[in-house]
């Protein structure tokens, strides 16, 4: 105490350091993870991952500023929005019809509209690109192009739609669990197929005049899984004047899906031909089934099927890494491509597949697989208490307990993958199939 003014100034700097460099750190971060929101695409976003680390920014902090996500501005084009992109040697034209009152603090529900006579040579817009007259509540509406060198149920559309629904998250405030895809005619086939191969981004699939049983014969659909038909729940209309699909062929396959625990809703409509002159009547009942169905983006229990292929391995919280041979030993599971006690299937598959289904309780995870070998876990913190042992069992065997540390570079990698604020990660969990 003989110096009290050399203390003085000592607390004065001390104190001082405690108030500049939190803040310069905390600008630090702000900078870095605005440079994240305003990456152009996933793969530029993830390229910045590493600079976010770097600023030191707690796990914590980066899961509350991705749940909160960018910010969006009113000065962002409206009505008619036409645009474009190349990918593998192709350009996909789309349009994106927003509100003209589009309020960018309010999340938007989101339908993309698949057209049909997707067998056609031209891969541009259809029409002036407005949803015309299946327009229903204000939302925001997504009209991708289909041809015949891109049809809706091939992987390069399975990854057109991924593209452009990232592109349009960047520009206007989405409802990422209010995201549906809907199509007239082979668009409705198209929803099917989608929902067969990608569910992970979409709240419900609502085809219109379309037919899954198309995909037995059309190229490049690949093999079929309806048993991931489970996992959303659908809206089907069909015409009974229907010269293709009408519903004396297609209700015996809507109501097998029905019976086999797919959530469907099916609105025939008796007099129909091949088009929508019935939407005026059935608008309300089809918005109200999307109202009422909102995304569940990290679901208790999954069921998901694939053929290997890393383009349709995952649904939400479960990535299929590595397929194993079939044996006797597997555990029998029930199937919606099974049709009759005699082995009859919808779908005939050419190549191996493997399938696991589970159900989380807690911090418990049980999953029975086929045909597979290894499979990995998407930990969220708003669904594993990271605080207590997490528990794996495979096929009656525990296959892992323990502890699993959040990991910040995990949540920014599949934060930039999914650019989706309420589908977060902690922790990656990797299962070997005894």
């Amino acid at each position: 105490m003989k110096h009290p003014a050399r203390l003085a100034a000592a607390c004065a700097v001390a104190l001082l350091a405690a108030v500049v460099v939190p803040s310069a750190a905390s600008k630090d971060v702000d900078a870095a993870f605005q440079a994240f929101w305003d990456a152009h695409s996933p793969q530029d976003a993830a390229k910045l991952v590493r600079d976010i680390v770097a600023t030191g920014v707690t796990f914590d902090d980066a899961l509350k500023r991705l749940k909160a996500g960018r910010s969006y501005t009113a000065n962002v084009p409206k009505g008619i929005v036409k645009a474009s992109h190349k990918a593998r040697g192709r350009e996909f034209f789309y349009s994106v019809n927003v509100p003209d009152a589009y309020d960018p603090a309010k999340p938007y529900q989101v339908r993309f509209q698949l057209h049909g006579g997707v067998s056609r040579p031209s891969n541009q817009l259809r029409g002036n690109g407005a949803i015309g007259a299946l327009a229903g509540a204000e939302q925001i509406y997504i009209l991708p192009s289909g041809w015949v060198d891109a049809e809706w149920w091939t992987d390069v559309q399975l990854d057109n739609l991924r593209t452009i629904l990232d592109t349009v998250k960047r520009t206007y405030n989405i409802d990422e669990n209010r995201v549906v895809l809907s199509g007239v005619s082979d668009g409705g086939t198209g929803a099917y197929y989608v929902a067969m191969h990608d569910t992970t981004p979409f709240a419900s699939f609502l085809p219109l005049n379309g037919f899954i049983m198309v995909l037995d014969s059309v190229e490049g659909a690949g093999d079929e899984f309806p048993n991931n038909l489970r996992n959303k729940p659908m809206f089907a209309v069909n015409g009974g004047m229907d010269p293709l699909y009408p519903t004396r062929i297609v209700t015996p396959y809507v109501e097998h899906l029905k019976q086999s625990g797919v959530q469907l809703v099916y609105q025939p409509q008796p007099n129909a031909g091949h088009n929508t002159a019935w939407w005026p009547d059935v608008k309300n009942s089809f918005e109200a089934f999307v109202r009422s169905h909102p995304r569940t983006a990290l679901p208790d229990s999954l069921t998901w099927e694939t053929g290997g292929a890393a383009y349709d391995n995952r649904a939400h919280w479960l990535v299929i890494n590595k397929l194993a041979p079939r044996n006797r030993t597997d555990t029998p599971l029930d199937d919606v491509n099974r049709t009759g006690e005699r082995g009859q299937v919808l779908f005939e598959h050419r190549h191996p597949s493997g399938r696991v289904d589970l159900a989380r309780t807690g911090n418990v995870v049980k999953a029975t697989t086929r045909g597979v070998a290894e499979f990995t876990l998407l930990l969220s913190p708003d669904t594993f208490d990271f605080g207590q042992p997490v528990r794996v069992e495979t096929n009656g065997h525990v296959a892992f307990e323990g502890m699993v540390d959040k990991n910040l570079t995990t949540l920014l990698t599949w934060a930039a993958r999914d650019n989706d604020r309420t589908m977060l990660f902690g922790a990656e969990l990797h299962v070997a199939v005894r």
